[in-house]
């Protein structure tokens, strides 16, 4: 490989593979490029939801901070080096080529062995380590789950702190049908002496969580007990709310991300990071915080563009999702007429993700389907919408344009549904 696009359509054709859920053959992949993963200061970040949004409540504080910050994250919604990011600033060609020069022979040899070829998202967790490790020298560095926990190739780091956002359905023909079975994969990230965050509520997963954190000798701060939003109200860029904790109480911190669900994450964010100043000593002061959340910000997660009429963009792709979207719609805009535009993956059912909008003043919706080899066809989804007189157009772009024509001044238009629906809209959007 001696460019980029030869190093990232080698990596594609690992796509062929599927996914192959283990960490075998990653931790081969790492011992083989001399283990980076240990070298590096670290977050993880997993849950069903949020998990994106919380990677930027925690990213920004630090870098008021002047932390130097890597993320990995997935999936990307413009431009594939996203993923492995500094400060919010994509990898760069010849770097991402220079580490995955350094993978791929060990990736070679894991494929002659009775393991197999790794997967694209092993590679790329291990070309991320490298970057990381022998590159960039960040301060810190926040992974994010890819898919699961247990099993997911981010799960070889040794974190500082942990957070789980919460537990939801999806993907369940991998990770298990019961919130429980889901839950107990997500909590394979808990390790020994590492404390866990998490802003889920559910009995039954926090007795699961509980159980994980206790044979790790560790500590669990859960929302609604070791710390707590008191109070939230919407803004017009967002939300004001009020944190509490056993480490820190803070009035009136600003975030520009709409729906309420955004509070929680920014407080789950807080929390660790507090929990980071308090034992590793982590340089991030108050002002630092309250600046950091004002400027967090997350592509295709209830993103506003500035159109006519206004479109709102949601990487909704769960009923748990779904039900935020809803809620943030009645908070803040509870007078509006929504024009909804969806699409989904196979797996997924109209009836069930779409049946929290029945209480909406939902003036159309309309199913279209999105480049994607498990992208649902519209007629499929519009079958099964529960929303009245469902429309089914060949994509979003036909569906916007009739909107366009329909839609009263005040009306928002709403776009949701899976993340790679989403990321083709903004990279039309954006060029």
């Amino acid at each position: 490989m001696k460019t980029y696009e030869e190093a990232k359509e080698w990596l594609q054709q690992l796509t062929a593979f599927g996914i192959r859920p283990g960490l075998d053959r990653v931790h081969m992949l790492m011992e083989g490029i001399g283990n980076p993963e240990r070298r590096l200061k670290s977050i993880h970040v997993g849950g069903t939801n949020g998990k994106g949004s919380t990677v930027a409540f925690l990213r920004e504080p630090m870098k008021e901070a002047d932390l130097v910050c890597g993320t990995f994250t997935s999936p990307y919604v413009k431009e594939f080096r996203e993923r492995i990011s500094v400060n919010g600033n994509p990898i760069s060609e010849a770097d991402f080529l220079e580490s995955a020069q350094a993978v791929r022979p060990v990736a070679d040899s894991i494929a002659r062995t009775p393991f197999g070829p790794p997967t694209e998202f092993e590679v790329l967790t291990a070309i991320a380590a490298h970057h990381f490790a022998y590159k960039a020298f960040p301060d810190i560095v926040i992974w994010e789950v890819g898919l699961g926990g247990r099993l997911d190739s981010t799960n070889v780091i040794h974190p500082m702190i942990s957070v789980i956002t919460n537990v939801g359905h999806d993907h369940q023909h991998i990770l298990g049908d019961t919130i429980e079975d889901i839950a107990k994969e997500k909590a394979g990230i808990i390790k020994s002496g590492v404390p866990l965050v998490t802003c889920e509520t559910n009995s039954k997963v926090l007795d699961i969580f509980e159980k994980a954190t206790a044979g790790g000798r560790t500590k669990m701060y859960r929302i609604g007990h070791e710390f707590t939003v008191p109070s939230a109200t919407p803004s017009e860029k967002g939300w004001v709310f009020s944190y509490q904790s056993l480490l820190l109480d803070l009035e009136d911190l600003e975030i520009g991300m709409l729906g309420r669900h955004q509070t929680e994450n920014a407080a789950a964010a807080l929390m660790a990071i507090r929990y980071l100043m308090m034992y590793y000593a982590m340089p991030v002061e108050e002002k630092h915080i309250r600046e950091g959340f004002k400027k967090a910000s997350w592509p295709g997660r209830l993103e506003k563009r500035d159109t006519q009429p206004m479109l709102l963009l949601d990487g909704a792709h769960n009923r748990e999702g779904m039900e935020s979207l809803a809620t943030a719609l009645r908070d803040h805009f509870p007078n509006k007429t929504i024009h909804l535009i969806t699409a989904m993956t196979k797996e997924k059912d109209p009836s069930d993700l779409l049946s929290v909008f029945r209480d909406i003043d939902v003036g159309t919706c309309t199913a279209v389907t999105f480049h994607f080899d498990r992208a649902a066809e519209a007629e499929a989804v519009a079958e099964k919408s529960p929303i009245p007189q469902t429309a089914a157009l060949p994509d979003w772009e036909s569906a916007w344009k009739k909107v366009q024509s329909e839609a009263a001044h005040d009306d928002i238009v709403v776009a949701a549904g899976s993340l790679y629906f989403i990321s083709e809209i903004i990279q039309h959007l954006d060029g």
